[in-house]
């Protein structure tokens, strides 16, 4: 099983980046997909995800009308299109797979990509 999260990069405040998760080792329509992002200092914390079954969505206050997250399933691609980047963006942002969409532990995670928002 591998996730791989790429499309980070340099943006600037107000400007939109999208990220894009290919997995392996297993499908799109068994596993919940999450993104995540850590800035240095601050705890990780999730700002999207997709169920399997229905492709239903959830995303935090932080990310709500400016975080949009959508699949592929036949090309086992995730993508996170973010808006109006703020500069409280920039973090490392992963991807994660869980089995179990109403259980808050993933099982398996990605290398991140990193995103730079400049005012």
């Amino acid at each position: 099983v591998q996730l791989q999260a790429s499309g980070g990069g340099l943006a600037q405040a107000g400007g939109s980046l999208r990220l894009s998760c290919v997995v392996s080792g297993f499908t799109l329509d068994r596993y919940a997909i999450g993104w995540f992002r850590q800035a240095p200092g601050k705890e990780r914390e999730e700002v999207a995800c997709i169920a399997s079954s229905d492709a239903k969505t959830y995303y935090p206050a932080s990310a709500k009308g400016r975080f949009t997250i959508s699949r592929d399933v036949g090309n086992s691609r995730v993508y996170l299109e973010m808006t109006t980047l703020q500069t409280e963006d920039s973090a490392i942002y992963f991807c994660a797979a869980k089995s179990n969409w109403y259980r808050g532990k993933y099982d398996y995670w990605g290398q991140g990509t990193q995103v730079t928002v400049s005012s």
